[in-house]
């Protein structure tokens, strides 16, 4: 992409302005732990609404979840935001006043009160592995990935994937070593209203664009389009175009999103994210007050109704304007694929089988026929299961179940797979940034700074969260009790650095899993199910013994890698079949053994903990708002 003068003055100008603003309010936040993890517990709703959106929002969501929307998914992804409004209600009435009644620092505090030490170690542990393993390594890779794309031949910003991720590190280290969480969130004030402005950018030139482009131009992604005039609007093109995509409901068989999924498996790694992710929580646990830190959540889930509309939407114009572009890419990318299935379709014997992208599929279904045909005789020829694979099925039903049982047999069966996606949908963003924003006017710095924005805001705030917690959880138990809270307060600041270190010497070899979005997904799912089940369980049963919340969290990793070897379940659903087995095994163990007397929670903090009605009453429109949203996209 090129930028001229003006796009470099206001790019470097906003990175001046956040790093800025983190280090001026970070002055006198070193003085105790409370001041430096939490803020001083004094931050007001506003804050805490945008910075709860700035830390979510990352190039995981903007490259990602567009990708997503120019791939067959469409609408659909947006439930990973419609459903979080939900749950940010639901968290702020029936969580928030657990934890700030009980003065927690961290989520696994929360739970040695309920259960005992051995629970709140355990927690702590799978938490440091989830923040630093998954969510910063994730997060480094995936904004180093972005940035390094953007700038690919720039004079002096060409710095590579590793340079990118060592840039992108040290500028979230700075200012949250020096003024932890009040920095963070002050940063985040900047970078959250960037990041909804930028993508509110992009979709009004990607709407304008499409609307006055000729219809023979442009690639519908629906199998039979609607009629619409090349005259039409940008948003009736939308529609007529892509109206397959403008739904929230796929099929059961679908390995992304089932509509089964929607019910059960996404509310288990929503309630999870929102309700007990320290790098998220973090921000509300420094409320100034219970009404503070309800309003701010209120206020971010109302924040989340709006992100698909400048995520999601631009994602797929994407595909309609740009599908040449993304096909080429592929093309490029995925040539040993490509090459693969021009040698060896229709010669099953040769071992080599394909898995076809949907989208590709529908619009090329003479193709893709071949390659069912194809696959299904080397399934036989290998000695797999082709039960059920006649004319009882639908053509997609076959785009799951095919794959997945070539996938139990390729270890053992001598087997090849290979991905045949027909378009580098993850490429939509970056080719709506160069082809549509408008050169000479400093748009193109304010988008890309936006987008920077919002990588910095998701990595500062899990670098500030593993520092909270190992400093709290680890350092000041097991290692230095006696600690003073300038003791503390330096243990904070060098694991930023550490774990900062840490995560841009992994992030660039993560190109090896695919899918960065799927990674992160995946991977939380042996963690989340059972510590969500955990806390639940702990909050409705308050006889169940200790020992519930050690069974709980050790055996939802082992059901889940179960069931990921052993099912063709979606990792979505297999979440929720996670979530209610940990829950059933608890209240089992409770009702052999229950506690003489049922736990209470006591109130260790001086805050005021006077619910917000009019919260209340906003959140209710919240959740009827989404509900309304689901009926008239469902």
């Amino acid at each position: 992409m090129s930028l001229t003068t003006i796009d470099l003055v206001v790019f470097g100008l906003f990175i001046f302005a956040v790093i800025g603003l983190g280090l001026y309010k970070s002055k006198g936040e070193g003085k105790d732990s409370e001041s430096y993890f939490l803020a001083g517990r004094g931050l007001m709703w506003w804050l805490i609404g945008v910075s709860l959106i700035a830390a979510n929002i990352s190039s995981e969501q903007f490259v990602g979840m567009s990708g997503s929307a120019a791939d067959y998914m469409g609408l659909a992804i947006s439930s990973y935001e419609w459903m979080a409004a939900i749950t940010l209600v639901v968290v702020a009435f029936a969580f928030l006043p657990y934890f700030l009644k009980s003065g927690i620092f961290t989520m696994p505090q929360f739970l040695q009160q309920r259960y005992g030490d051995s629970t709140r170690a355990i927690m702590a542990f799978m938490t440091m592995v989830l923040l630093i393993g998954v969510s910063l390594t994730g997060v480094i890779y995936a904004g180093g990935l972005t940035m390094s794309e953007l700038f690919a031949g720039h004079s002096f910003l060409d710095l590579g994937l590793t340079g990118w991720c060592w840039l992108i590190g040290i500028m979230a280290a700075i200012y949250i070593a020096a003024g932890g969480l009040n920095a963070s969130a002050w940063a985040d004030l900047i970078q959250g209203i960037a990041l909804v402005l930028g993508g509110a950018v992009i979709t009004y030139y990607a709407l304008q664009k499409l609307g006055v482009t000729p219809l023979a131009e442009l690639t519908a992604s629906s199998v039979s389009p609607k009629e619409v005039a090349d005259n039409s609007s940008g948003v009736a093109k939308l529609i007529a175009l892509n109206h397959e995509k403008m739904h929230m409901k796929l099929p059961s068989w679908d390995k992304n999103i089932p509509w089964t999924a929607l019910v059960l498996g996404l509310w288990i790694p929503n309630f999870y994210y929102w309700g007990l992710n320290q790098y998220i929580t973090q921000r509300v646990l420094g409320s100034a007050s219970l009404k503070q830190g309800q309003r701010g959540i209120v206020f971010a889930a109302a924040m989340k109704l709006i992100i698909p509309f400048v995520i999601v939407i631009p994602g797929i114009v994407a595909f309609n304007l740009y599908s040449k572009d993304l096909a080429a890419t592929d093309a490029r990318n995925n040539a040993p694929a490509w090459a693969a299935l021009s040698e060896n379709l229709g010669k099953p014997e040769s071992g080599h089988a394909f898995v076809a992208n949907i989208q590709w599929a529908r619009l090329n279904p003479e193709k893709a026929q071949a390659i069912h045909a194809h696959n299904i005789a080397v399934l036989k020829a290998k000695g797999g299961d082709v039960s059920g694979l006649d004319g009882t099925i639908t053509e997609e039903q076959r785009f799951a179940i095919i794959p997945a049982r070539l996938e139990k047999i390729e270890k053992t069966a001598d087997l090849k797979l290979h991905p045949i996606h027909g378009y580098k949908y993850d490429a939509s963003l970056n080719l709506l940034m160069k082809n549509l924003l408008p050169e000479n006017t400093g748009i193109r710095g304010f988008v890309i700074a936006a987008l920077l924005g919002a990588i910095v805001s998701s990595l500062a705030a899990v670098l500030n969260a593993a520092s909270t917690i190992f400093t709290m959880d680890i350092y000041q138990r097991y290692i230095s009790p006696a600690a003073s809270q300038k003791g503390l307060v330096a243990s904070g600041r060098l694991a930023v650095g550490v774990f900062a270190v840490i995560g841009c010497l992994l992030a660039p070899n993560l190109d090896k899993f695919g899918s960065i979005f799927k990674y992160i997904q995946m991977l939380q799912g042996y963690a989340s199910p059972g510590i969500l089940a955990v806390f639940v369980f702990g909050i409705m049963n308050r006889r169940g013994p200790g020992i519930c919340g050690v069974v709980g969290l050790l055996l939802n990793p082992v059901l889940y890698w179960a069931l990921d070897e052993y099912t063709s379940l979606a990792f979505l659903d297999a979440m929720g079949v996670c979530f209610f087995s940990v829950m059933a095994v608890m209240w089992i163990i409770s009702m052999i053994k229950p506690l003489a007397q049922p736990v209470v929670f006591s109130t260790n903090t001086s805050m005021n903990l006077e619910s917000c009605k009019m919260s209340k009453i906003a959140g209710i429109l919240v959740v009827i708002i989404t509900l309304v949203l689901y009926a008239i996209f469902w």
